[in-house]
């Protein structure tokens, strides 16, 4: 299998094409065609085998195919440290540079203004501490009432690094209807 047998958007395929991805690596090429139906996927790979553009690549797909209008976080993605929010956020920026979508990585350590700047413009994917996330949420900055799409990045290590109390804090902040991956 490639990654024209996923049937991508022709912005999507450029940028992936561009990144040097001809074949799907395992975890991407069962987890794409099911978060693309909307299906709930629970994913679980060694690192370094793609599991950012297994659920990246779908998430821009489906934002790109069925725009919804509004200045809300249509999609969130919850990860553990700066470092690796930064890294999937770099990510996001390049499958989806041909896309009209707007992304944002917000986390500690860090002065807010510049975060919430950029928040307020409107952001459609965002990527986020647990920390930072409910500081937000907490300022009434951030609201999770319209969000379309949740992911769980590394959830293992959240949990090990003490997060479980601010992750079940987050989920009991979606909406019911949202497709979790």
């Amino acid at each position: 299998m490639n990654f024209t047998d996923l049937n991508l958007i022709d912005p999507i395929a450029k940028a992936i094409q561009e990144q040097g991805y001809t074949n799907p690596t395992p975890i991407q090429e069962r987890s794409i065609p099911e978060i693309v139906k909307g299906r709930d996927f629970l994913g679980c790979a060694q690192t370094g085998t793609g599991k950012t553009a297994a659920f990246a690549i779908p998430i821009l797909q489906n934002l790109s195919k069925n725009p919804k209008k509004g200045n809300h976080i249509k999609a969130l993605i919850l990860t553990p440290t700066r470092e690796l929010a930064i890294q999937i956020e770099e990510n996001i920026k390049a499958y989806g540079k041909y896309l009209p979508l707007k992304h944002l990585v917000i986390f500690g350590g860090v002065k807010q203004g510049n975060q919430e700047a950029a928040l307020r413009k409107g952001v459609d994917i965002l990527v986020a501490t647990p920390g930072r996330l409910l500081d937000f949420i907490a300022q009434g900055i951030i609201s999770l009432k319209n969000l379309e799409i949740f992911v769980l990045d590394e959830a293992d290590r959240m949990l090990d690094m003490g997060f479980v109390h601010d992750v079940k804090r987050i989920i009991k902040l979606l909406p019911q209807k949202r497709q979790m991956r």
